[in-house]
């Protein structure tokens, strides 16, 4: 008699699939904010620039000039913001940090109860709540971490570079105002070459930046198309207007 062999009534679900440690997207902005707005700023500003000195019929040597200058003072516009931006953030986060090492060290019962009570409220034991709370905080600088992160939303080990960011804005936003100057500086004598490079540009990088955002790459590419286009025909509209009254 041969052997029958039966399947479970009852299939076991899925085991959910967990992501490993150090696969996670980086989302705290130390490099990714500033180089991805560098990009798009520095492709959408120039480009917008240079049509509008276009539309007022300026010269080539003009629209170079003007695009050469655009891509200076923007670089260095956005490194110096997002230096001074992330700094200042920065500080403002060590300066909660600091005050929090502060209450621990003086009222430090009082800073266990509140620990538990951030358990509790989750769902946990009042005892049980109490015990994770003491055991967590036995060492001062594991504690400060534990009520950085569970009080103030914070990562006492893993704040932004302002280095970093303005580093990766100053470089983004030099190659996106690159990409559109780039023909003129072979030898263009017309904005249609510019033109077609910065469409490819807007939407490669709209589409790169759905592959970090997880949305759809044509969706995000076309989205960035459209803005980056429509900003570029005010400007030339705005340089065909009054670029002739303009002496």
């Amino acid at each position: 008699m041969s052997a029958t062999i039966t399947k479970p009534l009852v299939e076991e679900p899925a085991q959910p699939r967990v992501p490993a440690e150090g696969h996670h997207r980086d989302v705290n902005g130390g490099w990714l904010r500033p180089a991805v707005f560098g990009a798009m700023d520095g492709l959408v500003s120039n480009f917008a620039l240079m049509t509008g000195v276009v539309g007022g019929a300026a010269s080539n040597n003009t629209v170079i000039l003007t695009g050469l200058a655009g891509l200076a003072a923007g670089a260095c516009s956005m490194a110096a913001g997002e230096y001074t931006s992330v700094a200042s953030q920065r500080e403002l986060v060590l300066a909660e940090i600091e005050a929090e090492r502060i209450e621990l060290r003086r009222n430090p019962e009082g800073e266990l109860a509140e620990l538990a009570q951030v358990y509790i409220a989750r769902g946990v034991e009042p005892a049980l709540a109490h015990e994770v709370a003491r055991q967590l905080t036995r060492d001062p600088e594991q504690a400060l971490e534990v009520h950085a992160r569970e009080e103030l939303g914070l990562d006492p080990h893993d704040l932004p570079s302002p280095l970093v960011a303005a580093v990766s804005s100053f470089g983004c936003f030099a190659l996106g105002a690159l990409l559109p100057l780039l023909p003129y500086l072979l030898g263009a004598t017309s904005l249609l070459p510019a033109l077609v490079l910065a469409v490819l540009g807007l939407f490669l990088c709209g589409a790169v930046v759905a592959r970090v955002t997880a949305r759809s790459w044509w969706y995000s590419g076309l989205r960035q198309l459209l803005l980056g286009g429509a900003a570029a025909g005010v400007t030339y509209l705005l340089g065909a207007l009054i670029g002739g009254h303009v002496g």
